[in-house]
């Protein structure tokens, strides 16, 4: 029985089907990573070319919102914890956000299945029509608001493994065009020879991601480099909700003061301590004011000319109408003193958890930013390499920035990307072990190590192609320091120069072909059926 008389038993059944598929796909990221997984989008484009009625773009769209759902259901549902941090103020919040987040996101495959049927030019080049059309809609949602583009099909595959690398070369939105036609090519199979050019050109391509991705995994300088900044993270362990404790604040200054202090098993100090993001639950203005007691104790953990770079909220303006920001500070112990040498203010900002959209209507309603502070942050400027040394240039990503391709192009003389993170808002979940393979795709795109610090979970030393370097990594619950030298600098990169370009380009190419193979083969589109 062909699919398409399948799924024409019950009208229930391609809605099962497709929300099947999404589930399928969302299997294959980390930290599950069942590859085959990824034939969700095989599916899903057989789904939506089995549509034969007469509403056939209101059968894409629900078809495609339903896989949706279930990739972005899977993908985000741990987004429900942040909510039970401050359980009596925001609990009731966390199904309504967790079903509000998969069913937003899942619009957007809803979008992206409609286009693929206005467009759908008939034979085995539909494939590069529904790649376009969904990687170009991936791409939407990375930017519409501030974007949020969590789990991208081109970040399906594990961060500093071979396909990975072609990151690099294309950008994660590139990879995602790629995976796509890649995992929908099983599709067309039936399609007589152009279904099995189909097949050997996607058969092909998979080739080329794991013997190319081999080939620069192979010519990759060496990881280390004695001469290299050596470099402490600092993970303490403290749980979210214990920063809402007034009477915990000593023992967590404390506890990061400690670890801080650790002696180091070489007995060479590191050049650079980083903290996460959130450390200590105060305003860095307040702990670091002169004379306070926070003050000297960060201080006492430091060694003479020792570097820390800690993430934090800090305010300006008046006491009565205050700006916040989201930043990470660098200080630098002196003679008798602690000096600022820096300062970033995130640029990306959290919806709803960092400010509210139209937050006029839903603060009526109810709805609160879960910064805790006043009108939630205010937007730092784009971001920019932190000089933190004379010599030494960081570009910081703190948190959620880590997702954004392209969001940080590193300049020449920058050493390293630096990830402040605070997952313990998302508990033991599936959340922060996918954030660390999200952070780890921009040291490849942009050619660079990545040191991130997170206070729960995952901290890492990662190199710049993407690999958790071995022995430098502190898992979910753990309590400790990573003491490493700064991996080597990778090769400048085609995707840190180019941004989006490469997207664009198959996107192009790939509508061109279209057009193209209609045209030479007297084929119309199949959007003129359905138009109707």
């Amino acid at each position: 029985m062909s699919l398409a008389a399948l799924t024409a038993v019950s009208p229930w059944r391609d809605r099962a089907l497709a929300l099947v598929a999404g589930l399928a796909a969302a299997l294959a990221h980390p930290p599950f990573g069942i590859l085959p997984g990824l034939l969700g989008y095989a599916l899903l484009l057989w789904l939506l070319d089995a549509i034969d009625g007469p509403r056939p773009l209101r059968s894409a769209f629900l078809r495609g919102w339903l896989a949706g759902l279930g990739y972005f259901g899977l993908g985000t549902w741990w987004i429900g914890e942040a909510f039970l941090v401050d359980a009596a103020n925001q609990g009731w919040m966390a199904p309504f956000a967790v079903t509000a987040m998969a069913a937003g996101l899942a619009l957007f495959w809803g979008a992206g299945a409609v286009l693929y049927r206005r467009l759908r030019p008939a034979g085995a080049v539909r494939v590069l029509a529904f790649a376009a059309a969904l990687s170009a809609l991936e791409w939407v949602r990375g930017h519409v608001l501030t974007g949020f583009p969590w789990n991208l099909p081109g970040e399906t595959w594990r961060a500093g493994s071979a396909p990975s690398q072609a990151a690099a070369l294309i950008g994660a939105y590139g990879l995602t065009f790629v995976t796509i036609a890649v995992a929908a090519a099983p599709a067309v199979w039936r399609q007589g020879r152009p279904g099995r050019i189909a097949l050997g050109a996607a058969a092909a391509t998979l080739v080329g991601l794991y013997g190319g991705g081999w080939l620069a995994l192979k010519a990759a300088p060496s990881p280390t480099a004695a001469s290299a900044p050596k470099v402490r993270i600092v993970q303490a362990d403290v749980q979210q909700s214990a920063k809402w404790d007034a009477a915990s604040f000593q023992a967590i200054v404390n506890d990061y003061a400690a670890l801080t202090a650790q002696p180091y098993a070489d007995g060479k100090p590191a050049d650079i301590v980083v903290w996460p993001e959130g450390a200590l639950p105060a305003a860095i203005n307040d702990y670091l004011a002169p004379g306070t007691w926070v003050r000297q104790a960060i201080m006492d953990s430091l060694q003479p000319g020792q570097l820390l770079l800690i993430g934090g909220y800090r305010y300006e303006g008046s006491v009565e109408a205050p700006v916040y920001y989201n930043s990470l500070v660098a200080l630098r112990r002196e003679p008798g003193d602690l000096v600022m040498v820096g300062v970033y203010d995130k640029h990306r900002l959290v919806p709803f958890g960092e400010y509210l959209p139209a937050d006029g209507l839903l603060t009526a309603i109810g709805f609160k930013s879960m910064a805790h502070l006043g009108d939630g942050f205010a937007t730092g400027p784009r971001p920019a390499p932190l000089s933190v040394t004379p010599d030494l240039k960081v570009q910081p990503l703190i948190c959620y920035e880590s997702l954004f391709p392209g969001l940080a192009r590193p300049d020449a003389g920058v050493r390293a990307l630096v990830n402040v993170s605070n997952d313990a808002w998302f508990g033991v979940t599936s959340g922060p072990l996918q954030h660390l393979n999200l952070a780890s795709y921009r040291a490849i795109e942009a050619g660079r190590p990545m040191i991130r610090a997170t206070p729960t979970g995952v901290s890492a030393m990662v190199d710049a192609q993407g690999r958790v370097v071995e022995g430098q990594r502190l898992d979910l619950g753990a309590r400790g320091v990573i003491d490493a030298r700064l991996p080597a600098i990778g090769r400048d990169t085609p995707a840190s120069r180019l941004g989006d370009w490469p997207l664009a380009v198959l996107l192009l190419v790939s509508v061109a072909i279209c057009i193209g193979t209609s045209r030479t083969g007297g084929q119309k589109f199949a959007a003129a059926k359905d138009m109707g």
